[in-house]
């Protein structure tokens, strides 16, 4: 109920944002009109569409987006026909036959017909006011997709937009009735009703033109309006808070550091039984694995993701742990839990296991039911399972090798098939996979896309999910970043509309890396970057070359600086010679 609560609130401050504003003139238009039979059909149709269309990209069914595009401009035609019928009341005329026969056909015939054929048309055009609306979000919106996204979609999802969309209906409906307000007091006081009428028909057809054309972004990403994120973050927080343990460990993190691992004495009680594993959409590197099929091993059950820093340097350790303890009854097991979008892929898994010369079997978790089976909430994650099928010890985040060495060790010993004890495995590592400098990190994992972006500094507010200019302040502080030139910012990522598009960070670390993936259609971006505005030399990173040039081809993390000297405060400037790109996190080591 909390969330429904909170869901009809985050909608209901949506009006105060600026990508409300170019629907604003649909609804306005009509607010002469009475609210029983035109005004609440057209928010409710409003409110229908954007559930529909927003519930549709929450479960992931193929063809949404392509949906949202076709309808987006067919509402702008149908828009179009209105603003000219309000300017001309030739084509109002025409256009009162096709739409009362449409209201025959969807309504039966009574002594409220009247009513209907006004009923039909409104709420066609709130539909088509949803569809324009749909691409708009806000942190409450956006936990609740994201919810979707790890949970999956549900009648939950479906109640919480649909109390979204109506709390922004119900605000819209007090900011029409104020409009008619204003419009029945112009019309008593100076008689000009017709003049208002076609006025209202002109700014219609004005905005059609601007959203087609694009103009409204340009315009918007000048427009400071009332800022109610942090109101809804406070919301959202207040969801988080009274949410069961149980949401709380679906919660996925990524994990910098060790964190408490649990008892690794010879006593190991045990944790649990380790849990099915029929949840893997697919699996990699050999046939699926069962607990039956294990039963008799030593299991050590890592979840990771491709792109994450942190996964990426426990990978040296788990590939030798599998090699020099697999005669002896080892098993290791990835479970490849994605956190951005083209993790999903898994092509894009496939190439990576390639690339990072990963051979154990791999799990292909897309839908998180591994995850949740296990009631995990880390990136990475250990969890070491005895011959018999039981969780004997666990351990998140980087470090603990040693110990977790010993475990299996131990556990192997146990199952009658200790290895060499003087036998101890040299790691290797190199590139993004050597450890981190903790000593010298004091910047930390910065996410680009709207949706936990912490630390922006552009002096422009954000336009979300739209294009924008933008421009890079004079100065950035210590963790503190920005975006320059023509982008257009999501929740996930961010994209570089148009050529020379930059991002600068005012950054502490060793290393410096970028999540990145090329453009939609798979086409390379060439980028340069540079380093306190000069190019890096010796400090460039394993994907850039000593001038600062490389290309971002495949969707993964790019390593792209590597100081060979004093690790110091620097300024890193990325700039992307080709438009497309998507940037979605910055890591240090």
């Amino acid at each position: 109920m909390l969330l429904i609560i909170v869901a009809f609130l985050g909608g209901a401050f949506s009006v105060l944002s600026p990508c409300i504003l170019p629907v604003v003139p649909f609804i306005f238009a009509r607010s002469d009109r009475p609210f029983l039979t035109d005004r609440l059909p057209l928010l409710a149709g409003l409110a229908g569409m954007f559930t529909l269309v927003t519930g549709l990209g929450a479960a992931g069914l193929a063809g949404a987006a392509q949906f949202s595009q076709y309808g987006r401009w067919l509402a702008l035609g149908l828009f179009a026909l209105f603003g000219a019928s309000l300017l001309f009341p030739a084509i109002a005329a025409r256009l009162a036959l096709p739409l009362s026969a449409l209201a025959d056909r969807f309504t039966a015939r009574s002594q409220a017909q009247g009513a209907s054929r006004r009923i039909v048309p409104a709420m066609l055009l709130g539909a088509a006011t949803g569809l324009l609306w749909a691409p708009c979000a806000g942190p409450i919106l956006g936990a609740i997709l994201s919810g979707a996204a790890l949970n999956g979609a549900s009648w939950h999802t479906g109640a919480a937009l649909a109390a979204y969309a109506t709390g922004a209906a119900c605000a819209l409906a007090v900011a029409s009735s104020l409009g008619k307000r204003a419009l029945d007091g112009l019309k008593r006081s100076f008689g000009i009703g017709e003049h208002v009428r076609r006025a209202m028909g002109a700014l219609v057809l004005l905005t059609v033109a601007a959203i087609a054309s694009g103009v409204d972004t340009r315009v918007l990403a000048l427009v400071r309006s009332v800022s109610t994120d942090g109101i809804e973050s406070r919301l959202v927080g207040l969801l988080s808070a009274h949410a069961p343990a149980r949401g709380d460990a679906q919660k996925p993190r990524i994990v910098r550091v060790a964190m408490p691992a649990s008892n690794a004495s010879a006593s190991l009680p045990v944790q649990g039984a380790l849990p099915a594993l029929d949840g893997a959409t697919q699996w990699l590197n050999g046939p699926p694995l069962s607990r039956d099929a294990l039963r008799g091993k030593v299991v050590v059950v890592n979840f990771w993701t491709y792109s994450c820093i942190n996964c990426l340097r426990t990978l040296p350790y788990l590939r030798t742990w599998a090699q020099e303890y697999g005669g002896n009854g080892l098993v290791v097991l990835g479970v490849h839990t994605p956190e951005f979008g083209f993790e999903h892929d898994t092509g894009n898994v496939q190439r990576a296991l390639r690339d990072l010369h990963v051979s154990y079997p791999v799990a292909v978790d897309n839908d998180y039911r591994i995850w949740q089976a296990f009631g995990n909430r880390y990136w990475p994650a250990f969890y070491i399972v005895d011959q018999e099928g039981r969780i004997r010890y666990h351990h998140f985040g980087e470090g603990g090798y040693e110990q977790a060495e010993h475990v299996i060790r131990q556990l192997l010993g146990d199952a009658g098939t200790s290895p060499d004890a003087a036998a101890r495995p040299a790691v290797l590592a190199s590139g993004t996979q050597v450890a981190a400098d903790p000593a010298h990190e004091a910047s930390n994992e910065t996410y680009v896309g709207y949706r936990e972006a912490e630390g922006q500094a552009s002096a422009q507010p954000v336009l979300r999910d739209a294009p924008a200019a933008y421009a890079l302040p004079q100065r950035l502080a210590l963790n503190e970043w920005a975006v320059g030139g023509q982008w257009n910012i999501g929740a996930e990522a961010a994209v570089p509309v148009a050529p020379h598009a930059r991002i600068a960070y005012r950054f502490h670390a060793r290393d410096l890396h970028l999540v990145l993936a090329p453009a939609a259609d798979g086409k390379p971006v060439r980028f340069r970057i540079t380093v306190d505005g000069a190019a890096p030399g010796a400090s460039h990173g394993a994907d850039v070359d000593a001038n600062g040039n490389g290309v971002v081809d495949t969707a993964r993390l790019y390593q792209l600086v590597r100081q060979s000297g004093t690790v110091d405060d620097r300024t890193f400037e990325i700039e992307f010679l080709d438009s497309g790109a998507r940037a979605y996190a910055f890591t240090f080591g």
